[in-house]
């Protein structure tokens, strides 16, 4: 049994949410836990004529077996929680660390002016501040709140117990490797470090305790908000390529760009990548859409996918070829 770490390769908006919900129902793991910066960041589902838009939960909630997680590290607003536990039929089975940390109204309302809402483009969730306050030694834990104390379990101490006992463990991160705070494109990033050692960091696992590392890129690459996006395309270009997207989160349009090998050779390296997982390949290659034969690809998305493997010297594993949960080609063996 395996620890899998999944992580976003880009400026997040890959698609992890598609891939950590296929990964849950088909690994059948224990315990999905998620770490990350809090709410700023989400994750969209496609299960049947459902759609799900998840900002705390761990994306993995669909697998009704498992149980899902919030690392210590993040912070948490205990509203968008509790009512995405009650709303997506996950209670009884739904936990947080008592060392998470709270977003209050103040947190906020500090995002939602001045530079960190005119310059970086922050999503007003409070996050950035609530880690902030967090770094100050000021910040609430989820220990303080009375509404949390029925989900407060230790997180670290489950997940490894789980994988002492020979079970899977799904670790969840979100958003990008670059909009991490040390290693992205500062200042226009997240308030901490979302590569796969953050991640691990944030819900207690150490680093000989992690099996493998799935860094997910989409066929191009998008961005929402602002910072450098290199060879960025102008909103027409994107429109006429059928790469106008939305935030999850933010419902601000996404920029685009074409595949970059450089940033996606440099998340291979900063996140130790096992193992890649490249979404919406249905977008660039109509006629793969909904496929889960790699034999069946057309030789020019066989091409694609190969020219990944040799420029990045690592197996895409795993495709994503729509927008449904099960619209994936798995190639681990």
């Amino acid at each position: 049994m395996t620890s899998t770490v999944v992580v976003g390769g880009f400026f997040g908006d890959e698609g992890k949410g598609k891939i950590i919900s296929y990964l849950a129902i088909k690994d059948n793991p224990k315990i999905i836990v998620r770490g990350g910066a809090g709410p700023n960041a989400g994750h969209t589902i496609r299960d049947g004529d459902k759609i799900y838009k998840v900002r705390m939960l761990p994306s993995g909630f669909l697998n009704k077996n498992a149980k899902v997680m919030i690392g210590p590290g993040v912070v948490i607003n205990p509203d968008i929680l509790l009512k995405e536990i009650h709303d997506f039929g996950a209670e009884g089975r739904s936990f947080v660390d008592k060392h998470c940390g709270i977003i209050e109204e103040i947190h906020r309302t500090r995002d939602s002016k001045g530079d960190l809402k005119e310059k970086i483009g922050s999503t007003g969730s409070g996050t950035g501040p609530a880690n902030a306050d967090r770094a100050m030694r000021i910040l609430k834990l989820a220990k303080d709140f009375d509404s949390l104390s029925d989900l407060i379990v230790d997180v670290p101490e489950q997940i490894n117990s789980a994988l002492a006992n020979n079970e899977n463990v799904l670790i969840e991160g979100t958003q990008g490797t670059f909009l991490s705070l040390w290693h992205g494109t500062y200042p226009f990033v997240t308030s901490k470090d979302v590569t796969a050692s953050g991640i691990c960091a944030d819900v207690g696992l150490g680093p000989t305790k992690v099996d493998e590392v799935i860094v997910v890129f989409k066929s191009y690459v998008t961005r929402v908000g602002t910072g450098p996006l290199a060879k960025e395309l102008t909103p027409e270009e994107a429109e006429v390529k059928g790469w106008s997207e939305f935030g999850t989160v933010t419902g601000r349009q996404r920029r685009a760009a074409d595949f970059d090998f450089d940033l996606a050779r440099r998340a291979i390296m900063l996140n130790g990548a096992t193992q890649i997982s490249i979404t919406k390949l249905d977008v660039l290659f109509p006629d793969c859409a909904g496929m889960t034969s790699y034999e069946k690809l057309s030789d020019e998305a066989k091409s694609f996918v190969k020219n990944i493997e040799r420029e990045l010297n690592t197996p895409v594993t795993i495709i994503g070829t729509g927008p449904a949960i099960n619209d994936v080609i798995d190639r681990r063996s």
